[in-house]
C-alpha cells in the first residue's frame, strides 16, 4: 500500500447513470461475497427498483469511475443503508466520510452486515467483515434482529443521532 495523496470527487444523485451502474455491478460483485454477486446489470436494476426513495453518495476518481457506493432507501417505513468501497481505498478515511454525510441527512440508519469472515469473494480471497468500523462510528448492533438466508447470515446494525463510536 503506498501513501500518495488520492484525489476524489464526491457525487450525490437520486438516478444513477448507465456508467454509473455498471461500475457500481463490477463494485458489488468484486467487494462483497460471491453469494451476493449479480448476475448481470439487469439483476441490479431489478434490485433497485425495489428500493423506495433512494439517495446515492458515489467516490469517484479523476477518470469519473466509481470506487465507492453509499445507497439508502426505505424499507418498512425505516431508514436502510449499504456501504461498498474499492479494497483500494479501504482504509483511508473515505468509509468514514461517507457515514458522516449520511449522518447530517438522516437521524436513523440500519444496515445488515456480514459479522464473519468466512465468505469467499468472485476472486477467491475472504470477505472482511466492516463490524469493527461500524462499531467505531457509532453503531449498534441488534443481536434478536439476523437475517438468515441460504446465501447469507447478517446481524442489524442501527445508529441514530446522539449514538456515540468507540
Amino acid at each position: 500500500m503506498h501513501n500518495c495523496q488520492i484525489t476524489m470527487d464526491f457525487l450525490q444523485t437520486t438516478n444513477l447513470s448507465i456508467s454509473q451502474k455498471n461500475d457500481i455491478f463490477h463494485l458489488w460483485n468484486e467487494e462483497y461475497p460471491a453469494k451476493l454477486a449479480f448476475q448481470s446489470i439487469v439483476d441490479l436494476d431489478r434490485y433497485l427498483d425495489g428500493l423506495r426513495e433512494q439517495s446515492h453518495i458515489l467516490i469517484v476518481d479523476q477518470a469519473g469511475k466509481v470506487k465507492a457506493w453509499y445507497f439508502d432507501f426505505i424499507r418498512e417505513g425505516a431508514k436502510w443503508f449499504a456501504i461498498i468501497l474499492n479494497v483500494e481505498i479501504q482504509g483511508r478515511g473515505f468509509g468514514t466520510k461517507l457515514l458522516n454525510f449520511a449522518k447530517a441527512k438522516e437521524e436513523v440508519l440500519n444496515g445488515w452486515l456480514i459479522d464473519n469472515n468466512r465468505e469467499s469473494k468472485i476472486n477467491g480471497e475472504f470477505y472482511k467483515s466492516p463490524l469493527n468500523f461500524y462499531l467505531k462510528n457509532g453503531f449498534e448492533i441488534e443481536q434478536d434482529s439476523r437475517l438468515k438466508l441460504d446465501e447469507i447470515s447478517a446481524v442489524k446494525i442501527k445508529w441514530t443521532t446522539g449514538s456515540i463510536g468507540l
